[in-house]
């Protein structure tokens, strides 16, 4: 264009709004600020070049100023923000319309603070980005960038946009309420996740949001025990807020009455004019990765929020639950409609399992869940109880799964069928270990803290020596369906071992020589290691007696390290270590192993 052309147009520009008043320029230059930023065309002939050369600054390392101004450009760039450089060259400034990021840069690129500041607000040094810009893990970085520009999609002009970040922050005040109430001072982490009205919450810093630990396995406990500076965690979801084409009512101020109501539960003030507004936007419980729930389940959560869950498919619940497992063991996606696993349990014959996963039909129905929409505060606690429930369920089921659908070698199998029997229950089929009938344990998990059993043998077949009771404090302390089948089938063993005894001494006074045979079998069978490690101190029946001093000793270790693990914690015990299956051996639990 030449400057004769620019010339004209910029007379024209003048032309047309020179005779127009200054505050209506002014809400026209707000409106064009207001529009929502255009999608990179992906036709564009340049693409290719940009995209080539974001690889290439991802893998050269920033050590100098220049290169880590060009970085930060470029991750502003791509997550549709703006950034410009100081006067100085030292600080960075990556803008949007609602919040603006400073990061201060010494001469040779290393970073001295990052401070973030929203619309309205003083900035305040963000801990989390700092972190992340010293270990140049930019990808970390361009995931804050991405949560900060996700908190204002909500459609309309600016103060639409900031009246939706006050409800949360709204929000974030009330949930952070609500894990103060009942709490005791010397509550841990654990307590917090499995009994907190909220679990453990952890507050928005900077680009992370508010993130809330609602369930944690008890292996996962034990491996946070014995590894104390491990970064073990449990099932977690986000908090946060998200456009919508429809007006929900949402609180612009805390509604957290700081009286508890007459039953013990939090109240809330109204949901007056006052204290809330209609916003096109409601807040979110968002999953990292989608989260199998039976439809039972998501009808439950949408009558407490009042609000679809949209998006969802529905599909036989187990294959789902089996669909995740093994997405999350094998860190990709390797479910081909396999319902047979083998799990290897050390001193035990290699398990098979058959999981029978129905049909996307009433209960045994489910959908994945990847957020849960409401509007407030109230529903959480609810929604968190609900979601423990599932996870708890999932959990039993997903331990039957493992990473080999095929068997490897010719050993010995033990068969098991999982089939789902009603809304939160199921049955394991298995042939007597003495007979050729079929058995059966029904496990029903009541809530996240209550699991019923029940053993179900022919009339005719004899006892296996596992009360209900037993089976069902197996079950809630391992929340492992292989563990406990292992624990059932080595207290029949025993009470065919204690059989045969029986019949050795009667035969011992009528044959001696052929008896002295008999004895150093049962010897070689007593001394045989006892299942490696921890699995024995979850099946150990304590209406049992042992059969040797050696027993004995190990099973009065198995009792006291027991003791002091629910003193610390009541949801951890002895049985927890039983929780060794090929896909969790890992070298903590190779230790006490070795210890036990």
């Amino acid at each position: 264009m030449t400057v004769t052309s620019t010339n004209a147009l910029m007379e024209q520009l003048y032309l047309k709004y020179q005779q127009k008043p200054w505050t209506e320029t002014l809400k026209l230059v707000h409106f064009c600020m207001d529009k929502p930023l255009r999608c990179p065309v992906s036709n564009d002939p340049d693409s290719p070049l940009l995209l080539c050369m974001e690889k290439i600054q991802r893998t050269l390392n920033d050590k100098s100023l220049f290169s880590m101004m060009n970085r930060l450009e470029s991750l502003s760039r791509q997550k549709g923000l703006i950034s410009h450089v100081s006067p100085s060259g030292t600080t960075c400034y990556i803008t949007s319309d609602m919040f603006y990021i400073e990061v201060q840069l010494e001469k040779d690129g290393n970073v001295i603070d990052a401070k973030l500041a929203h619309l309205g607000e003083a900035p305040v040094i963000c801990d989390d980005l700092v972190e992340h810009l010293r270990m140049k893990n930019y990808d970390a970085v361009g995931k804050i960038l991405e949560n900060l520009s996700n908190l204002y999609q909500i459609p309309g002009n600016s103060e639409m946009k900031a009246k939706g970040y006050l409800a949360l922050q709204s929000l974030e005040k009330d949930l952070y309420s609500m894990s103060l109430l009942d709490r005791t001072q010397d509550v841990n982490r654990v307590t917090e996740v499995l009994h907190g009205k909220v679990g453990h919450l952890v507050p928005r810093t900077g680009g992370t949001p508010t993130n809330i630990e609602f369930y944690i396995s008890p292996y996962q406990i034990l491996e946070a025990e014995l590894n104390p500076g491990s970064q073990v965690c449990g099932a977690k979801i986000d908090v946060t807020v998200e456009g919508t084409d429809m007006l929900h009512k949402l609180p612009l101020s805390p509604l957290l009455d700081s009286q508890p109501g007459e039953d013990g539960n939090p109240a809330f003030l109204p949901l007056t004019d006052e204290l809330s507004m209609d916003l096109s936007a409601y807040f979110l419980l968002k999953f990292h990765q989608p989260f199998p729930m039976s439809s039972s389940s998501i009808e439950e959560i949408q009558r407490l929020t009042g609000i679809q869950i949209t998006g969802l498919k529905l599909a036989p619940l187990y294959e789902l639950i089996v669909q995740s497992t093994l997405k999350e063991k094998c860190s990709e996606d390797l479910f081909t409609h396999k319902s047979r696993f083998f799990v290897s349990l050390p001193d035990s014959p290699k398990h098979c399992y058959f999981i029978n996963t129905g049909s996307a039909k009433s209960d045994l129905a489910g959908a994945l869940v990847g957020k849960i929409p409401f509007t407030h505060p109230k529903c959480v606690p609810d929604v968190i109880e609900i979601l423990r429930h599932q996870m708890a369920y999932n959990s039993l089921i997903s331990s039957c799964v493992s990473k080999k659908h095929t068997n490897g070698d010719d050993s010995e199998l033990l068969y098991f069928e999982v089939t789902p029997h009603k809304n939160t229950s199921f049955s394991v089929f298995f042939l007597h270990p003495m007979k050729e009938n079929l058995a059966c344990v029904i496990i029903d998990v009541v809530t996240s803290r209550e699991v019923q059993c029940s053993l179900h043998l022919n009339p005719q077949d004899p006892t296996q020596n596992s009360s209900d009771g037993f089976i069902s404090r197996a079950v809630k302390r391992c929340m492992s369906v292989p563990v406990v089948m292992r624990a059932i089938f080595k207290n029949a063993a025993k009470v065919e071992a204690d059989s045969g005894m029986q019949d050795t001494q009667v035969d011992t006074k009528q044959k001696p020589e052929p008896a002295c045979e008999q004895i150093t079998d049962l010897n070689s069978l007593e001394e045989s290691p006892s299942v490696a490690g921890h699995q024995d101190m979850v099946v150990t029946d304590k209406q049992s007696v042992p059969d040797s001093p050696k027993e004995n000793l190990s099973t009065a270790k198995s009792e006291t390290l027991g003791d002091n693990m629910e003193k610390s914690n009541p949801t951890v015990s002895m049985e927890t270590l039983c929780r060794v299956e090929e896909s969790t051996s890992t070298a903590s639990t190779e230790a006490v192993m070795k210890d036990m």
